[in-house]
């Protein structure tokens, strides 16, 4: 049994604290930059290479990858899929709440006398409302957590927030979000889940043998 959010922090360290310094630089970019010479930034450096590959890499911030991982999980440990899914069910949950009460609309539609200046993947469909904050991000900084929470290398924390990052970045690439949608998605999906898991994680049934165990194996 943890002791609460302390806890939870020092066992993520190894995301949480490069986390800080990449949230510090980008705080730092948001005050220098403004939105539309981050954004131009970004689109302006692409390439057929990564046109093909940030489709992709955007899908590991899907919700059904988290589904399916936490379907996985149950096959062998109920805690770490009960874990896995409620912290995206509630990461998730309030990143569509910001969402629709911000209302904020996508790169397309901000930059709609300007589309011609800006690089689109082709075949990609490239949605135009409810930008603030972006839900990929929630979901891959919430799961990222969780991992590095559950798993007994945490060094393994720095690997899972350069994916993390990654997903992030695919959302700007492929013009579905603005920095800050980005930025706020990460610090959503990072707060929400630790203090959830500093919550969840001290009860006694979840600590039980029996959610130790999944179905293909026995608890101990």
């Amino acid at each position: 049994m943890n002791a609460g959010a302390k806890d939870v922090l020092f066992k993520i360290r190894y995301l949480f604290l490069p986390y800080i310094a990449v949230l510090c630089a980008c705080l730092v970019i948001k005050i220098l930059f403004t939105r539309s010479e981050i954004y131009f930034a970004v689109n302006g450096f692409h390439s057929d290479l990564a046109d093909g590959v940030e489709p992709y890499i955007t899908h590991i911030g899907d919700g059904l990858t988290v589904v399916a991982l936490s379907v996985i999980l149950v096959l062998f440990n109920y805690r770490a899929s009960f874990l896995m899914i409620t912290s995206y069910a509630l990461t998730s949950l309030t990143a569509q709440i910001l969402k629709y009460s911000f209302d904020m609309p996508r790169p397309k539609l901000y930059f709609g006398d300007q589309l011609d200046k800006i690089h689109f993947v082709k075949g990609l469909y490239i949605l135009t409302y409810h930008s603030f904050p972006s839900g990929h991000t929630v979901t891959a900084f919430s799961a990222g957590v969780v991992i590095t929470y559950l798993v007994k290398n945490k060094a393994w924390g720095a690997v899972l927030l350069f994916i993390c990052l990654m997903v992030g970045y695919s959302r700007m690439y492929l013009s579905q979000h603005f920095f800050e949608d980005v930025t706020v998605g990460s610090v959503v999906g990072v707060l929400i889940t630790v203090i959830w898991l500093s919550y969840i994680d001290r009860k006694n049934f979840i600590n039980s043998p029996r959610w130790n165990g999944g179905l293909l194996t026995r608890s101990k």
